[in-house]
């Protein structure tokens, strides 16, 4: 072998090789994206201890509550404009004001000679009590009829110390279903002449009422130069065709009684069985209850 072909072998070039240099150094692996670390229960719950203890420090300290005081979130509710919870949002979003000064402190204590101003509305303490009177005869709404038949306020009296009122009229002859409250605005509500609820009598005459009368009825009539709509008119099952079942709006019993008699009909009896989805059932002649929540909220979505 000669030099230069030796020399050749030794300073030639490398033939290429697909096995990889074990001696190259390999590039780092790219590190886990890790959690944030888990502290320990024990930690944990020292951390929140000591979180607690903090607040309550930094609480003013509660006084006693008086006798005659009441949270003032329960003074809002009791007045009927929203709820209790509905309260606490108004009072720290800073819309009520006691006696002049705006306070948005939770649990803050009022006295019932206290002004509070609820979004720029007085309010009275007073709790909204709605009670159902089952009516019975020779009782009425009126004021003004002299000693000789007595007020309906007797038949509820005892039953709450606020200042209820009827919503609507009754004569001595009327019996059935009565609504008390000291909502005004419910007692506005259904007195309007223009309302949504229905009101059901049995009315009682002095003869059969005629078929075509009945049917004319039902068609509505105008009294008075005003027209009064009728939803529904029948006769009673199993009773005489004097017996009558009357379905229509108004809560005024005397546009019921000049109904009949504008056909030239005495009207005997009117007993009003349904006032506005509420009805007699367990509520004996004379007697009175206090309506349900859900029944409450019935009558303010009408």
């Amino acid at each position: 072998m000669n030099n230069k072909e030796g020399n050749n072998k030794r300073g030639g070039s490398r033939p290429n090789s697909s096995r990889s240099n074990s001696n190259k150094p390999k590039p780092p692996m790219a590190k886990r994206a890790q959690g944030p670390k888990k502290e320990k229960p024990e930690v944990k719950a020292a951390k929140e201890a000591a979180e607690q203890k903090l607040k309550k420090q930094n609480q003013a300290p509660k006084r006693q509550k008086a006798s005659d005081e009441i949270r003032l979130n329960k003074y809002i509710s009791n007045s009927g404009v929203c709820s209790r919870r509905d309260a606490d949002i108004y009072i720290q979003s800073g819309n009520v004001k006691v006696n002049g000064t705006v306070v948005t402190e939770m649990g803050y204590l009022v006295k019932i000679n206290d002004v509070v101003n609820f979004d720029g509305v007085t309010l009275t303490p007073e709790k909204k009590e709605y009670i159902l009177l089952n009516k019975p005869k020779n009782f009425t709404t009126a004021f003004d009829e002299g000693q000789e038949y007595r007020n309906v306020l007797e038949l509820v009296r005892g039953a709450t110390n606020a200042k209820i009122g009827a919503v609507g009229r009754m004569d001595k002859n009327t019996t059935g279903l009565l609504l008390f409250t000291n909502d005004t605005d419910m007692i506005r509500k259904f007195t309007l002449p223009n309302q949504k609820s229905s009101k059901i009598y049995q009315v009682s005459l002095d003869k059969n009422l005629k078929f075509e009368d009945l049917d004319k009825i039902s068609k509505g009539l105008v009294l008075d130069g005003h027209r009064v709509s009728v939803e529904e008119i029948s006769y009673i099952d199993n009773e005489p065709k004097s017996e009558v079942g009357l379905k229509l709006r108004t809560a005024n019993v005397k546009v019921v009684r000049s109904i009949f008699e504008s056909f030239e009909y005495n009207v005997l009896r009117i007993d009003r069985v349904s006032f506005a989805g509420l009805t007699k059932k367990n509520l004996p002649r004379g007697n009175w209850r206090f309506l349900t929540e859900q029944e409450i909220i019935n009558l303010k979505n009408i």
